[in-house]
């Protein structure tokens, strides 16, 4: 960025507050904050974010920061009566960083800038403590050396062990006044080595160095990744705290401890935190000595404990949350050093929010706002006790969350079989493919070499809520010889694994389950009680009443069957959204599809509609039944054509096989030429969705009588059938003109034979960007619009959804093309513009047009947000997703009116 000559690159601590971190960051905002309350704060300033984004831009500080540094620098030495790098009196000072967002470790912070060989003198007489003085100079050495020269900090921890060992002593505190100042000469002497330069002896010098080191933290490795992690913007920068230095490191009387204002794991109210007498604050963090609790602070010294137990409850009180606080007591006198909202875990995330309800510091809108689908995600999920000993086997791709054991079987066949035996099973492939569902549903979890979030196993197992990891390369999978081999480990079909969900590892035998009671809880099973076992549930119930209280999207459930649509109504679906009718094909029917499509004559085919139709009935029924007085949108076939179809290659060899025995079948060699005739090299973009209702006459028209047919039968028993028809892939309106002059005529031929007004409504998915880019057409013959956004997605960028993941998607997200797979969370300048593009017109045409999505992103809690932006109708997801797309349902209704009512 440009650099304002007029701007403000530096704001003392008394010039900010907690509302500029944008500018100061959240360390500085919040110091600033604290300074305003009247907290004990060591006088300092903040350079802003601001300064940063011109140094990185550029390569060199905002021309003016220099003077504007000396003036507060100046300012902060006539405050303390001493000034920086003096030898008989010397201030010291901190330049730590501080991002907008927090991000613990990830960038750089320098202590004890100031000392020199002629300034720790100074400050071991005005300490009245030689060995302070000389451990504050090595420790400066020791992190200036390794932060902003770049030495490796081994070299240094290398030499502490040896003067460790001189002495035979294990603790740093051990070592006297001599002892340090040997080990700095050795230090100095490192610096000089491997710096190519001797350590700096100007005070000013070494803290404008230290400043540009900070800066340069922000694009480290380690920080770019925790970005990524975190989905924290990249160009933010970070502010740099110029604080003077407090010691903690100045005898027993002396001490440095983190400290928070209720547990992060659990939320409770109490005393937590831990607290390190003589030390400073790096030592708490390295672990170099054992901390004690900070309850013990109370009888080490009171009245610094009583005095941060006040603090506490001020600045929780103030900040109306959890607080995170970094504090020393130089010899008996509390400062504080940092505070911040603390991170916790998700169940505490629930708990406090309620609490702080209760406690009357925020309400219901902001208790919402205070938690979010992921952590209510974390929450469902079954998770292996973390106490267990277990034998790592490998590790793949998270792909749907849950803790998952069983014996391990590698196809579908023995799943099912051994299931139906009561044994718990692992399936195992390389990847999956339709013809495996059966497996899945009779397995425990799935577990694939290959494939990505979005390979068939992931979105399948995510659908019913089945535990799955996906891509584990190193795994070798030999379904063959059913075994899977791992370095020198085999495991023989029958072998016990446990599969993670969440964290994507694949353990070696049993790994004890600890069961979620929040399902238990959606499922009906566990209410929300008193007792400390149930304070959890009790918190989810209260904000999950409060976010379908206030919500404006309605959530429905992608179900194909009876079973997961009454899982979905328990977890409080308001409808089916996506019934995908192809996944009723598969299984014993794959067959009956597959002479439909290889029919050569009208009679054939219409054999194959008549043996289809009583069974798409049957599944329509028990599906209109499970979700009476709720609507059902049923999407034609849309299956790629090839899954449907033998496999070319597998019948090409049995053809080659027979014909030099000379007993070629003649059905084989017919079945091959037909498969030839159909074989496309791009499935996906080939003969599926509408264009195969149109290429096959009747295929369309057997579904739409089987939907018919139910939903009459259904009103015809005082029932309240709300069906709607969608119809898959349309590109063009004549398209579904075509199908719905059609549709509308079979539904008028049951109404008559069967005395029944039917109301169903018929649509169309919008999942190709000419569909989008003409919705203002295709919205009239349209009753409703759902956005297919993995299609969408897909076709928008040019992506093989099954292949991308697993070839470059990692490099895409290494390299910050992708903060996050456009699979994931919906790409909103790409295929949000295409969405938002596409109701505005649709609705141009329709005003009453009904808007779903019912891709995966209908679950994604980012992409719900922007859902309710646009002003769709509702979001439809996999069973399980339903509790957090209405979690974060609410919380967009709350944030958009809470951005209103500003």
């Amino acid at each position: 960025m440009s650099e304002n000559k007029d701007q403000k690159f530096v704001y003392d601590f008394t010039e900010g507050n907690r509302d500029l971190k944008d500018l100061l960051g959240g360390k500085g905002a919040n110091l600033a904050e604290m300074t305003n309350l009247g907290l004990p704060v060591p006088p300092g300033f903040t350079i802003t974010t601001e300064a940063c984004k011109v140094y990185l831009d550029s390569g060199t500080a905002p021309a003016a920061l220099r003077d504007e540094v000396s003036a507060h620098l100046a300012a902060l030495e006539s405050k303390m009566g001493k000034k920086l790098g003096q030898s008989d009196d010397p201030l010291l000072v901190s330049v730590r960083s501080g991002a907008k967002f927090s991000m613990p470790g990830m960038m750089d912070t320098v202590l004890n800038i100031g000392l020199s060989d002629e300034s720790v003198t100074g400050l071991a007489s005005q300490a009245g403590d030689e060995r302070f003085a000389w451990d504050s100079y090595r420790r400066l050495i020791q992190m200036f050396g390794k932060t902003v020269l770049g030495v490796e900090g081994e070299l240094f921890e290398d030499a502490l062990d040896e003067a460790k060992a001189a002495k035979k002593v294990t603790v740093d505190t051990d070592l006297d006044a001599a002892d340090l100042k040997k080990l700095v000469k050795v230090f100095k002497k490192i610096v000089a080595k491997e710096a190519g330069r001797e350590f700096p002896q100007d005070a000013r010098e070494q803290m404008d160095l230290a400043v540009e080191a900070v800066f340069n933290s922000w694009n480290t490795d380690r920080a770019k990744l925790y970005r990524r992690q975190e989905r924290i913007p990249s160009d933010l920068g970070t502010a740099v705290n110029i604080c003077s230095m407090v010691f903690g490191n100045l005898g027993p009387d002396s001490g440095t401890g983190v400290a928070f204002t209720r547990d992060p794991a659990s939320g409770h109210a109490g005393v937590y935190g831990d607290y390190l007498q003589n030390a400073q604050g790096e030592d708490v963090v390295a672990g170099i000595r054992n901390t004690v609790p900070l309850a013990d602070l109370e009888s080490i010294d009171k009245a610094s404990y009583d005095q941060l137990m006040t603090i506490m409850t001020t600045l929780e009180t103030h900040y109306k949350d959890l607080c995170d606080i970094e504090f020393t007591i130089e010899r008996g006198q509390l400062w504080m050093l940092q505070t911040r909202v603390g991170k916790r875990t998700a169940g505490a995330a629930f708990r406090i929010a309620t609490q702080l309800v209760d406690q009357g510091l925020i309400d219901e809108a902001e208790a919402l706002q205070r938690v979010s689908g992921h952590q209510l995600a974390q929450l469902m999920f079954p998770r292996f006790d973390e106490g267990a000993k277990t034998t790592l086997l490998g590790r793949g791709i998270a792909a749907s969350p849950g803790a998952a054991v069983g014996k391990a079987v590698f196809d579908s066949y023995t799943a099912v079989k051994w299931s139906r035996s009561g044994e718990k099973v692992i399936l195992i492939r390389r990847e999956t493919n339709p013809d495996d569902l059966d497996g899945m549903i009779a397995s425990e979890g799935i577990l694939t070499s290959r494939g990505g979030k979005t390979s068939h196993a992931a979105v399948v197992a995510r659908g019913m809520g089945k535990t799955c990891v996906c891509g584990a390369e190193e795994l070798d999978v030999d379904t063959k010889r059913r075994r899977m081999t791992v370095g020198d480990t085999v495991i023989e079909e029958g072998d016990v694994v446990s599969i993670d969900g969440s964290t994507g590892k694949v353990y070696l035998g049993e790994v004890p389950v600890v069961p979620s009671p929040v399902v238990e809880y959606f499922e009906g099973r566990m209410h929300a009680g008193a007792d400390d076992a149930d304070e959890l549930v009790a918190a989810v119930h209260r904000i999950m009443a409060y976010a379908d209280r206030v919500r404006r999207l309605r959530v429905r459930a992608n179900a194909d069957n009876a079973e997961d649509a009454l899982r979905a109504r328990r977890f409080g679906a308001q409808g089916i959204g996506l019934c995908r009718t192809e996944h009723m094909f598969l299984g014993e029917r794959r067959e009956m599809v597959e002479r439909l499509i290889l029919a050569d004559t009208d009679g054939e085919r219409d054999e194959a509609l008549s043996a289809l139709l009583p069974l798409q009935k049957k599944d329509f029924t028990e599906l209109f039944e499970a979700m009476d007085g709720l609507p059902v949108t049923v999407r034609l076939l849309d299956p790629p054509l090839h899954e449907f179809l033998p496999d070319i290659t597998e019948l090409s060899v049995r053809v080659a096989l027979a014909e030099s025995r000379k007993d070629a079948n003649e059905n084989d060699l017919r079945l091959l030429q037909a498969v030839h005739k159909l074989h496309e090299q791009n499935p996906m973009l080939g003969l599926r969705g509408v264009r195969l209702g149109l290429v096959i006459p009747g295929l369309f028209a057997m579904q739409v009588r089987a939907i018919a047919e139910a939903a009459a039968e259904r009103k015809n028993a005082k029932g309240d059938p709300r069906v709607e028809i969608m119809i898959p892939l349309v590109g063009t309106v004549q398209e579904l003109e075509i199908v719905r002059e059609e549709a509308d005529a079979v539904i008028a031929e049951v109404e008559a034979a069967t005395g029944t007004t039917l109301k169903l409504s018929i649509g169309t998915m919008i999942e190709l960007p000419r569909a989008a880019l003409t919705a203002d057409q295709i919205a009239e013959a349209a009753q409703f619009f759902s956005f297919g956004t993995n299609d969408l997605t897909q076709t928008v960028w040019g992506f093989s959804r099954d292949d991308v993941e697993a070839s470059f998607f990692t490099a895409y997200l290494e390299k910050g093309i992708f903060g996050v797979s456009p699979f994931e969370t919906i790409d909103k300048d790409g295929v949000g513009s295409l969405v938002r593009h596409a109701a505005k017109l649709g609705r141009a045409t329709r005003p009453d047009l009904k808007l779903g999505v019912c891709g995966e992103h209908g679950g994604d809690p980012e992409s719900v947000h922007f859902f309710h932006e646009v002003g769709l109708d509702y979001v439809s997801c996999s069973p399980f997703r339903i509790p957090v797309a209405r979690l974060e349902a609410g919380r967009a209704a709350a944030e958009a009116k809470g951005s209103d009512s500003r």
